[in-house]
């Protein structure tokens, strides 16, 4: 057997049952190593789905962590070019880049390192990073922003005197529902920015010579109104940003933000 003599110690060459065991040891320790760092990546990136309502504002938050030296806040909309806000502390400064001025800090970022949005529009959804530089680590905060769209309700009476519910340009689409119930199949027309107009039509014989009653129901929906149509010719329309009933009878009314063609 070969020996070899260096810097005052010997080296012996491995057999080949010793090379396999060798190897499988090092094989199974890398493995290890790879499941651990695939976890640690995966808990970085987990992401915070939230909504906000067309309009309004919203607020995401950072980690909450101490002695922090530096947080900057990352957002890759849909559509545009990445928005980066930055507060350095030892500097007491903060920077921007191609960020909205409805974008900016919660407050002071000295103190409250929260994002806000204000008058929230369909371009800021997309992906928004938060991260958080301290002397133990960097700590990452994901969120996916979806933008809520409440319907306008249209209900009318078409030409043949059925009853037509309408909830327009919402996001995500609305149920439209019945009462009685019906087999109705609503009908869903896409737009270019993302919202959709949701159509039912109930056709008058399916009645039974009741009153029908028109249910939309949406995530944005939170009060209910009601209103009563009359067999005109010409539709009239209310606009509500809520659960919405139409009852289809000979009466005509008069209601606030209504527009009501007079029957023939």
């Amino acid at each position: 057997m070969e020996i070899s003599q260096q810097a005052g110690w010997c080296k012996k060459s491995a057999s080949p049952m010793n090379t396999r065991v060798a190897l499988e040891v090092v094989g199974n320790t890398a493995w290890t190593i790879v499941l651990l760092t695939s976890a640690a990546v995966a808990g970085a990136t987990a992401i915070n789905r939230v909504s906000a309502n067309l309009d309004h504002s919203t607020v995401m938050t950072c980690h909450n962590k101490t002695n922090i030296s530096m947080v900057t806040w990352k957002i890759n909309p849909k559509t545009g070019g990445q928005c980066t806000l930055a507060y350095r502390m030892d500097l007491n400064k903060s920077e921007r880049s191609n960020c909205s001025d409805r974008i900016n800090w919660r407050s002071r970022p000295d103190w409250d390192q929260a994002l806000e949005i204000q008058q929230v529009g369909m371009a800021d959804e997309g992906n928004y990073i938060c991260e958080v530089v301290n002397a133990d680590a960097n700590f990452h905060r994901m969120y996916h922003l979806t933008v809520l769209v409440a319907p306008r309700m249209a209900l009318y009476c078409d030409d043949h005197g059925n009853p037509v519910c309408e909830a327009e340009t919402v996001k995500p689409a609305a149920e439209i529902s019945w009462v009685p119930e019906s087999n109705s199949t609503p009908r869903a027309d896409s737009h270019d920015n993302g919202t959709v107009t949701v159509v039912s039509r109930l056709a008058a014989h399916s009645t039974n010579g009741k009153n029908p009653t028109c249910i939309v129901s949406h995530t944005t929906l939170n009060k209910t109104k009601s209103i009563d149509c009359s067999s005109c010719k010409l539709p009239f329309v209310y606009s509500v940003s809520c659960l919405a009933l139409c009852s289809c009878t000979k009466t005509s009314v008069t209601l606030a933000r209504l527009r009501h063609e007079p029957c023939s």
